[in-house]
């Protein structure tokens, strides 16, 4: 699948082609993958259809360089403040995986687009931004654990792709099931007003994920 068309980028190529990578955003983010029409984008921006093909190839192509910059935005997990990286590696996870709501609110357009990269679109679609996410690594994963390695708090038995690989996808679908009703509304409702359940929910999960990949197996925080 073709992603961004080689196109010329000249100054104003350039400035043409953020001009429709920000409009692009609020579109998908507000109306969805599906909703969103690149007839209606380019007829906001009073310029031809076809000049948003030349420089993304298609609506796919289109989404995939929205997503990619929208997960680029959103923040690592070594970016956490200086004080909670002090208290350790698990420590770290715990204070991203408890800010998960707070953040939405926040950064409200990158996580939608991330949710809807990951819930709103086609087969093909999911594999391009698969292949992004391993590749390039945005939330700095692979250095977060070494990190955790280096601090003697994660195991170094195991590769450490497969320990970045787990915690991306464990700790990924974790928060997704927090803030999925920005997709669907009233999924998860059994704890919005539960909050003291949801906190232990996410304890569990942290001592869980611990109990794997913490060094020699033991609770390390």
């Amino acid at each position: 699948m073709a992603t961004d068309r080689k196109s010329p980028r000249g100054p104003r190529a350039e400035a043409k082609r953020e001009l429709i990578l920000a409009c692009a955003t609020r579109r998908f983010a507000h109306q969805g993958y599906q909703g969103t029409r690149i007839e209606d984008i380019a007829s906001e921006l009073q310029i031809a259809k076809g000049s948003i093909f030349q420089h993304f190839g298609s609506k796919a192509g289109l989404f995939i360089e929205v997503y990619k910059r929208a997960v680029a935005a959103l923040p690592s997990w070594l970016s956490a403040p200086e004080e909670v990286r002090a208290q350790g590696f698990f420590a770290t996870l715990r204070h991203w995986l408890e800010r998960t709501e707070h953040l939405v609110a926040e950064d409200w357009v990158p996580y939608r687009i991330s949710l809807i990269g990951a819930y709103g679109t086609d087969l093909e679609i999911k594999r391009e931004l698969n292949r992004f996410i391993v590749s390039e690594d945005p939330y700095g994963t692979l250095e977060f654990v070494e990190w955790g390695q280096a601090r003697g708090e994660v195991r170094t038995d195991l590769d450490v792709e497969v320990i970045a690989s787990m915690i991306d996808w464990l700790t990924g679908a974790l928060q997704d099931a927090l803030v999925t009703e920005e997709l669907d509304p009233g999924l998860f409702h059994r704890l919005r007003h539960q909050p003291d359940r949801q906190r232990a929910r996410l304890e569990h999960f942290a001592i869980l994920l611990e109990s794997a990949i913490g060094a020699r197996g033991e609770r390390v925080g």
